[in-house]
């Protein structure tokens, strides 16, 4: 079924009744809704983080920030890339979640080394969830460990659930699982419904964080988390699921 021109407003709430829009390749401008039988998602209390990653994060090979780049994250996730040379994000995709992050409803993390964007990643946040839509890498971990400190912010920010829309060997992985829609639908009123915020950003995201709010000084209560990268350490901290 494809879907009419969509507005952020009908792009959210069909977030809520777990849709979300994709489009068949870069070039195609139409789209339609997806809401698949069994949804990958993150359990975010036992995410696993193997031992070789570990040491990349807390390396800081990468510095890692938040909505400093949506536009680029976003543009480079519709790249061609190895073993995907087709993209489902096309301008009407672009346009849409520009939108959304413009109001604060969509993020992105960004990993650079030298100052290149290395990796990243995009999602959308509505309440307690949030929906990893894409991420892309152009040096080896860089999305990896994007993903790492996702999960340290969604943790820290009081989120109930990381959607990652289909299941696969890689995020299995990471300890995604995949769960049957109605299980799934249940978990998302939940999720939406929780006080939750996304943490003090570096860059401007529309919405401010709640966190001065809420009291949140840090990510594990003995460390600040100032407005630049955060430290992979106190993000391995904050997950402590490493093995």
């Amino acid at each position: 079924m494809h879907a009419p021109r969509l507005t952020p407003e009908i792009l959210l709430s069909a977030y809520a009744e777990g849709l979300f829009p994709m489009a068949e390749r870069r070039d195609d401008p139409t789209l339609y809704w997806v809401s698949p039988q069994k949804r990958g998602i993150f359990p975010l209390d036992t995410f696993h983080v193997p031992k070789r990653l570990a040491r990349t994060v807390r390396s800081d090979r990468f510095s890692v920030t938040a909505d400093t780049a949506f536009a680029g994250v976003l543009l480079a996730c519709a790249e061609p890339a190895p073993g995907r040379e087709e993209t489902w994000i096309n301008d009407e995709i672009v346009r849409l979640y520009t939108a959304l992050h413009l109001s604060g409803h969509a993020h992105s993390l960004e990993c650079r080394r030298e100052g290149r964007l290395a990796g990243g990643l995009y999602g959308v946040q509505l309440g307690g969830a949030f929906f990893g839509e894409s991420m892309f890498s152009r040096e080896t971990d860089a999305s990896k460990v994007a993903l790492v400190h996702l999960v340290a912010r969604l943790k820290m920010g009081g989120f109930k659930l990381l959607d990652a829309q289909f299941l696969t060997a890689h995020l299995a992985r990471f300890g995604a699982v995949e769960i049957p829609r109605k299980t799934y639908l249940a978990k998302l009123s939940t999720a939406i419904a929780a006080p939750a915020y996304w943490p003090a950003s570096s860059g401007n995201s529309g919405m401010p964080s709640l966190a001065p709010a809420l009291g949140e000084t840090g990510l594990t209560g003995a460390a600040a988390v100032t407005d630049g990268a955060w430290p992979g350490a106190l993000v391995l901290q904050r997950i402590a699921h490493t093995s």
